[in-house]
């Protein structure tokens, strides 16, 4: 399992900020359209309003505004308008003909009505004819530029939108196989404890038994508060584990030793939730469970720079035990939480020193809880 997904970085593709640079661009060459045209008027000594001028620049450009939003909103209905194929590119060659004649029509008429209505320019564009295969042919091109930018926009939309649902589907298929994951360890930890309360009480230890079920109470609402998956601060994941070898103590009685040393800002560092429970399980079972005494299982956690250092050993059968021929569920469903919450960010370490025993290291970034 692996969280390297949730890194990937989509930069979005935002209709509105191409229908914007659409805008600005038409809006520049709208102004250097009118701005040519009243040169023209300025170099033949005509004095005419900068208004006529701005009107044919509109009509020009402007124009083109108009198309590209009802493209685009063509588009969103019938997506195989913006698909490069035969059929449509044959179909948008009639198309490109019947605007671009249309925008020459409308272009003429403008050149008219200006010429009506602003007679010293009508002097000198009134009897300019636009319509000609040169203008058409270069409308035609710049509708087969936007159907382009149009195009490419949308498939990079949808391109953007099939990762985002392939980096949800894995992510929804992630949280299932973690909360499966967890799931599995809790019936796991529960079967153990039951058979400790049966040894108990099958013993006539009821003093005991009353203990534990205290100490099992403890765990089952802590667990059912919880959501997996999720981080908690370690002082509540330090309860949970307290609990459980409150528990194992009263079934091993003199042949468990516990110690447990956390630092006060270790406390505070956010752990997944059930990390080191079923490493101490798996000491308890492989390590202490076959001794007849001296048993011990210790406990580190502490901060060492940005990471969170947590170690959990025991004194058990060393390289000849169980644990070392295979780490069982427990441990399995550990190493599998560690990479799904820190992919490339965590170290996890188990090793039979020849000392004797098991040990078990975790290094994970060190978190504190926003307030």
């Amino acid at each position: 399992m692996s969280g390297t997904n949730a890194d990937v970085k989509i930069l979005p593709v935002r209709p509105g900020a191409g229908l914007a640079v659409v805008c600005a661009v038409a809006g520049i060459l709208t102004l250097v359209t009118a701005r040519e045209c009243h040169h023209n008027l300025e170099f033949n000594h005509m004095q005419a309003p900068f208004a006529p001028s701005l009107l044919y620049g509109c009509v020009t450009w402007v124009w083109w505004v108009v198309f590209t939003v009802v493209l685009w909103t063509i588009a969103e209905r019938w997506p195989a308008v913006l698909r490069p194929s035969t059929r449509s590119i044959v179909a948008h060659l009639f198309s490109s003909c019947a605007v671009s004649v249309a925008h020459v029509f409308l272009l003429q008429r403008t050149l008219w009505f200006a010429s009506a209505f602003w007679p010293t320019w009508g002097r000198l564009y009134g009897s300019l004819d636009v319509i000609s295969l040169e203008r058409l042919g270069i409308d035609v091109v710049i509708y087969g530029f936007l159907w382009g930018v149009c195009a490419y926009l949308r498939s990079r939309m949808q391109t953007q939108q099939a990762l985002i649902q392939k980096l949800e589907v894995e992510r929804q298929l992630t949280q299932a196989q973690l909360k499966a994951l967890q799931m599995q360890m809790e019936p796991h930890f529960l079967f153990n404890t039951l058979n400790a309360l049966a040894s108990l009480v099958a013993l006539g230890r009821n003093r005991e038994a009353s203990r534990t079920l205290e100490h099992l109470d403890t765990i089952l609402r802590t667990t059912l508060r919880r959501r997996a998956p999720e981080k908690v601060p370690f002082a509540e994941e330090l309860h949970v584990i307290e609990s459980y070898l409150a528990i194992q103590q009263v079934r091993f009685a003199h042949r468990l030793q516990v110690k447990i040393d956390a630092t006060p800002e270790a406390l505070e560092g956010l752990v997944p939730c059930f990390l080191l429970q079923p490493i101490v399980e798996n000491a308890i079972q492989h390590g202490i469970a076959p001794m007849e005494t001296g048993g011990l299982i210790e406990t580190h956690v502490k901060r060492v720079g940005d990471m969170l250092w947590m170690q959990v050993r025991d004194n058990g059968g060393g390289p000849g035990s169980s644990l070392t021929k295979g780490h069982g569920i427990g441990m399995q469903n550990t190493r599998e939480r560690l990479a799904y919450f820190y992919p490339d960010a965590h170290e996890f370490r188990a090793i039979a020193p020849l000392s004797g025993g098991y040990e078990v290291t975790i290094q994970i970034p060190y978190e504190r809880r926003m307030a």
